[in-house]
């Protein structure tokens, strides 16, 4: 069985948001028409409290796009984005919501920042993800949404190393690409073993 896990499809990283990624809604009608191909459909979400430490607001001195040193390594700091609660944090509106059968909300830990559907930024810390797929039966999945070398990339390569088959619609993504982030990521992602098509 194929899982359809949409990314991160939500205002904040959409034009006008805290964190645009250029062209991140001209994605959202093409995954609501690949919904229907799909017998599982999986949205995560991204859900920081207010004052997350990924915020570079929260770091006296930090602009947006430096990093800092953390105990599980390097963080980009990024502007304040998707509050819990807040309009940013929202699903883009055209977004087809009601066909998930699950929601997953990430990054919602104040001390650690979550890229991938699968795994806190310390890669270790679950999110719940991989054990709702295996008690589904799934073994693949086709991944979509945003970013490409953030979040897309992060919870590709995790499910690869976690063993299900893993593809990545490039043309159903859009990418930040912060100083070469998004070569970096599609060789990452090849490394590890998944289709980028």
């Amino acid at each position: 069985m194929q899982a359809l896990i949409v990314i991160d499809v939500q205002n904040d990283f959409c034009p006008g948001g805290a964190l645009a990624v250029a062209g991140g809604d001209e994605i959202v009608q093409p995954i609501n028409a690949l919904m229907a191909d799909f017998e599982a459909v999986v949205l995560t979400q991204d859900w920081h409290p207010a004052g997350h430490s990924s915020f570079a607001s929260h770091h006296a001195g930090k602009a947006p796009f430096e990093t800092v040193e953390m105990p599980y390594g390097t963080q980009v700091l990024w502007p304040d984005h998707c509050v819990q609660g807040s309009p940013g944090a929202g699903f883009h509106m055209a977004l087809e919501v009601d066909r998930a059968d699950m929601i997953v909300r990430k990054g919602f830990r104040p001390a650690i920042d979550s890229y991938s559907a699968f795994f806190e930024n310390d890669r270790q810390t679950p999110t719940g993800l991989e054990g709702y797929l295996r008690t589904r039966g799934i073994e693949s999945l086709v991944m979509v949404g945003l970013a490409t070398d953030f979040c897309v990339g992060f919870s590709a390569i995790d499910a690869a190393r976690l063993g299900f088959g893993v593809t990545v619609r490039r043309e159903l993504c859009r990418a930040i690409d912060l100083d070469g982030s998004l070569a970096a990521s599609l060789a990452a992602m090849q490394e590890a073993g998944v289709t980028l098509t």
